[in-house]
């Protein structure tokens, strides 16, 4: 969504690069470039102003003036800027001290409300909740067994005594919810209200009783992402009419310029407290100002990387893997430890959604965007169609037994030979990161990768043994390039032994801190979204 502001703010950074010093033309055409990718971006005009007008002001203390390096220091106050945009500080769900919790959501109809109950009842539960969903929208067709179809799915009790359609009273399901919930203990209770096309007095007035039957301890207003500058609008209506305590953003996953709902903080006072990117009921997360402006400004957001690593990696699985590695004995980590790996990597989440949380990607979301999730199934199939002892040592692999692989894989024999050799090359990678850690020297801010120093560069051994077996590109330029930008079975391999490896240990904030300003991907994971796949060998 917000490709276009980064792509304009990297711009003017690279702008500004080289300059010892920074005059006041300098300051001012930063200024201007800001204040045209912010209202590109659809940020309300009363926030830029104010943001641009920020930036002057801290861009002219001597802070900057007398930087050996202004460029930093501009992209700091642009940072810290965001982050006041956008909320400042992070604020999750205020518990009732005697349960149950009432949330109330309200906002027009098509945000989302519906959808975004269950995607918070699931996260409630992850947090050790018990929550309730109730289904208080009984004007908009089949709203109640979509909400029953949600709950379902999410494993939430949905309590439902009206079938909607226009019938029932909301106000009287809403009360009845609170008594249900303390009947049969649970401790939060999510209340789905009517939404409309627009805002109205009718609207207004059924969720200020809905509010006022039920005394909800959080109140949040569900806005799309995608609706423009009327976001802003809507929510001072509904701030007005019913009053609410946070915003949730949905439809954060969409193309749509999305400056105008990160305006909502800043022009209402009420902050962002979740956001949802996607469709699954797990795509939804606590919104975090200072990690939203960090991916604006494609510094990543490694925070959320290791979070996602800790839930969903087995650390002892992963490091009897890295055990495995850096024993001095690689071998022994074969391709039933290689899937076991990437099967939690793809419990993360989609590759390009972990890929796009590394700082340097927006400059690749192309090759990014074309990453096929199918060749992760493809490479599981070879692996699956090979036996116990095959996976743990892939020298024993001749070509019958190749032939029987691709056979049971329902692939070509090429295909095999391409991924086993890809493993091989990435488990010696793999070997070499490993020594790297062991002297103090890994790779920054990755899961479990440890390290303080950036990767070291590759021999010219190296060098020339990579230079060999490259498969000729097309001799046609457009299919060329179009096979540049598609990342392939083998060069998955590469990222998923990088990522997966170890991937449930926790750096420390000051190689955290190290990876967010001087990350850089080692040669050979650079070398994988542009390289070629290399044939059989």
């Amino acid at each position: 969504m917000f490709d276009t502001l980064s792509d304009r703010l990297a711009s003017t950074f690279r702008g500004l690069r080289g300059k010892g010093r920074l005059t006041e033309a300098d300051i001012d055409q930063t200024a201007r470039e800001i204040r045209i990718a912010l209202l590109e971006a659809d940020v309300n005009l009363s926030v830029v102003k104010e943001f641009v007008a920020n930036l002057k002001q801290r861009c002219r203390t001597e802070e900057v003036s007398a930087a050996l390096n202004p460029t930093q220091q501009i992209i700091k106050i642009v940072n810290e800027e965001l982050v006041s945009i956008l909320g400042g500080e992070d604020r999750t769900i205020r518990f009732a001290k005697n349960p149950p919790t009432v949330i109330m959501l309200a906002g027009l109809q098509g945000a989302g409300k519906t959808t975004l109950a269950g995607k918070l009842a699931t996260w409630l539960k992850g947090e050790g909740h018990s929550p309730l969903l109730v289904a208080a929208d009984l004007q908009r067709p089949n709203a109640v067994n979509q909400l029953q179809i949600v709950g379902q799915r999410a494993g939430v009790h949905v309590f439902a005594p009206e079938p909607g359609n226009g019938v029932g009273d909301p106000i009287a399901v809403a009360r009845a919810s609170i008594l249900e919930a303390q009947r049969k203990l649970y401790d939060v209770v999510i209340v789905d209200t009517a939404g409309r096309l627009g805002v109205d007095t009718e609207l207004m007035q059924q969720a200020a009783d809905i509010k006022a039957a039920v005394n909800p301890d959080e109140t949040l207003f569900v806005v799309d992402a995608m609706i423009g500058q009327d976001a802003v609008n809507t929510a001072l209506a509904f701030s007005d009419g019913v009053g609410f305590d946070g915003v949730v953003l949905t439809k954060l996953d969409g193309d749509a310029r999305g400056g105008a709902a990160l305006s909502i903080a800043r022009v209402i006072g009420k902050p962002i407290m979740f956001a949802s990117n996607g469709e699954g009921l797990k795509d939804f997360d606590v919104f975090h100002p200072d990690r939203m402006a960090s991916r604006i400004l494609d510094m990543g957001d490694m925070l959320t990387l290791i979070e996602q690593a800790e839930k969903h990696f087995d650390q002892e699985q992963s490091r009897t893997a890295a055990e495995k590695l850096m024993s001095g004995k690689g071998n022994e980590f074969g391709l039933g430890d290689f899937l076991a790996q990437m099967q939690q990597l793809r419990r993360m989440g989609p590759m390009s959604k972990i890929f796009g949380m590394l700082p340097g990607m927006g400059q690749m979301k192309d090759q990014i965007a074309n990453i096929d999730e199918r060749e992760i199934d493809r490479i599981e199939a070879i692996i699956y169609s090979m036996t116990p002892a095959e996976r743990d040592d892939v020298g024993i692999l001749n070509g019958s037994r190749r032939a029987r692989i691709a056979k049971g894989a329902g692939v070509e024999v090429s295909d095999v030979n391409n991924l086993v050799n890809r493993f091989v090359e990435a488990r010696k990678m793999m070997q070499s990161m490993a020594g790297m850690m062991g002297n103090g020297d890994g790779m920054p801010g990755i899961p479990g990768m440890g390290g303080r120093g950036a990767a070291r560069k590759q021999t010219k051994a190296q060098a020339k043994k990579k230079g060999k077996g490259n498969k000729k590109g097309s001799g046609n330029p457009a299919k060329r390039a179009a096979e540049a930008n598609k990342p392939t079975a083998g060069q998955i391999v590469d990222a998923g032994a990088a990522f997966g490896v170890g991937a449930g240990a926790q750096p420390s904030e000051a190689d955290l801190a190290a990876a967010m300003e001087n990350f850089q991907l080692p040669p050979e994971m650079q070398k994988m979204f542009n390289q070629p796949d290399q044939g059989p060998r």
